[in-house]
C-alpha cells in the first residue's frame, strides 16, 4: 500500500538548525555558541514562578493565553484583537504561512532564517530571494522586486547576519507592499536585544493592515526549552490566525515564565549593556585573528567569514568543548561561514582562546 499526501509534503525537508550537534546533549560542559539567547540566561523571577506552579501541569493550560495577552496588551500598548501567542515563533510561522500563502509569490531576502522559506514552500509558494548581506544598503533595489499579491519576509535584526533596518526603511517596504495588496511578515525576535536603538515597527500594525510582526519570548528572557511567541497584526489577521491555531498548544508554564517575564524590563536593560561590551570585545579580537573577519552586528550575535573550511572548523572548536553554528546550509552563504552568540566574558575568552590556537 502506497500512502499519498500532499505533493509539498513529500518535498519538504526540515531544516537544520543550530544547538543540534549530539555531543552538546551528551556532554553537559560543552558551551552553546550556536545559539542566540540572552547571555543574561533566565531571569530568576522566571526560575521561582516555574517552581511555584509546577504542580498546574496537572491541569490544562488556558487555551487563549487570556491573561498573557492581557500582559502583552500592556507591554506593546496595542489591542487584545491584535495580538496572538503561539508555542514558540516557530508555531505562527508556520500558521502563518498555511493561512496567507498558498500558492503566493514571496520575496525573501538571503541569507536569513531559513524556516520561512521551508514553511512557504510548505504551503506551495512560489519563491523568489534577494541576495544581500546588508539589506539597508540596498532597499531601492530589493522594493523594486516586491511582488503583487504576495509577501515579504524581512528579519530585523536580520538572522544570521546581524544586520538592523531603520524604521524608516521598514515602512517604506511596508507601504509600497500595501499599494500592490501584499502582506509583509516582520521578525522582530531579537529586537529587543538591540542595545543602541529601537527600530521596531510593532506599533505599525494599527495602522497597515498587511503588517504582521513577530516576538520571541524566549530568546529575549532565556527559556528555548520553554518554547513561547507572539505575534502582532490586524484584527482581521489575527481573527484568521486564531481559527487555526492547534488548542492548547501554549503549556501553563510557558504562559507563567512569559507573564512574570513581562514584568522584568530591567533584565533586558542589563542584558544590552552586557551585549554591547561583549560584542565590541569578541570583534576586535576575532578580527585580529589571521582567516577570521566579523559581520558588523547589532544584535547579540556575530556573523564571522573564515578562510577555514566552517564545518572541520566546528569538528575542531567541539575538541574544545565549544560549538558554533555552522552557516554552510543558509541560503547565500557558504562553507566559510559561521555564527556566534554573545555570551558571557568568562564563556566568550574561552571561544577566543580556543581560535587563537586554531588560527
Amino acid at each position: 500500500m502506497k500512502i499519498r499526501t500532499k505533493s509539498s509534503i513529500l518535498r519538504h525537508i526540515p531544516v537544520i538548525h543550530g544547538g543540534r550537534n549530539p555531543l552538546k546533549n551528551s556532554d553537559s560542559q560543552i558551551l552553546d555558541f550556536s545559539s542566540n539567547i540572552n547571555p543574561l540566561g533566565i531571569p530568576d523571577s522566571v526560575k521561582k514562578i516555574l517552581k511555584k506552579n509546577i504542580d498546574n501541569v496537572a491541569n490544562y493550560p488556558d487555551p487563549y493565553s487570556s491573561e498573557l495577552i492581557s500582559s502583552l496588551k500592556k507591554y506593546t500598548n496595542l489591542d487584545q484583537s491584535n495580538l496572538l501567542v503561539g508555542n514558540g515563533a516557530i508555531e505562527i510561522i508556520y500558521n502563518f504561512c498555511f493561512a496567507f500563502l498558498s500558492a503566493k509569490k514571496t520575496l525573501i531576502p538571503i541569507p536569513i532564517f531559513q524556516e520561512y522559506e521551508t514553511a512557504a514552500k510548505l504551503n506551495n509558494a512560489k519563491l523568489s530571494y534577494f541576495k544581500t548581506l546588508n539589506l539597508s544598503e540596498n532597499i531601492d533595489s530589493f522594493i523594486l522586486q516586491i511582488p503583487k499579491n504576495g509577501c515579504v519576509f524581512i528579519c530585523n535584526p536580520n538572522n544570521p547576519t546581524g544586520t538592523l533596518l531603520t524604521q524608516k526603511s521598514l515602512l517604506k517596504i511596508i507601504q509600497r507592499a500595501q499599494k500592490l495588496s501584499s502582506l509583509v511578515f516582520v521578525d522582530e525576535c531579537f529586537i529587543e536585544l538591540v542595545p543602541e536603538s529601537d527600530e521596531s515597527v510593532i506599533s505599525y500594525v494599527k495602522k497597515y493592515e498587511n503588517l504582521f510582526v513577530l516576538r520571541s519570548l524566549t530568546k529575549s528572557f532565556g527559556f528555548p526549552g520553554l518554547r513561547i511567541g507572539y505575534g502582532a497584526g490586524s484584527k482581521q489577521m489575527i481573527e484568521i490566525l486564531l481559527k487555526i491555531k492547534i488548542p492548547w498548544s501554549v503549556n501553563s508554564l510557558a504562559q507563567d515564565a512569559a507573564k512574570i517575564s513581562l514584568q522584568n524590563k530591567s533584565h533586558l536593560t542589563k542584558s544590552k549593556l552586557v551585549i554591547k561590551k561583549e560584542f565590541n570585545y569578541l570583534k576586535n579580537k576575532i578580527n585580529k585573528l589571521d582567516g577570521f573577519e566579523c559581520h558588523d552586528s547589532s544584535t547579540n550575535f556575530i556573523l564571522i567569514k573564515t578562510n577555514y573550511n566552517s564545518t572541520q572548523l566546528q569538528k575542531k572548536l567541539l575538541e574544545n568543548k565549544i560549538l558554533i553554528r555552522d552557516c554552510k546550509n543558509f541560503r547565500g552563504l557558504n562553507n566559510h561561514y559561521f555564527r556566534i552568540a554573545v555570551k558571557s566574558h568568562k564563556d566568550n575568552l574561552k571561544l577566543v582562546k580556543a581560535l587563537e590556537s586554531i588560527a
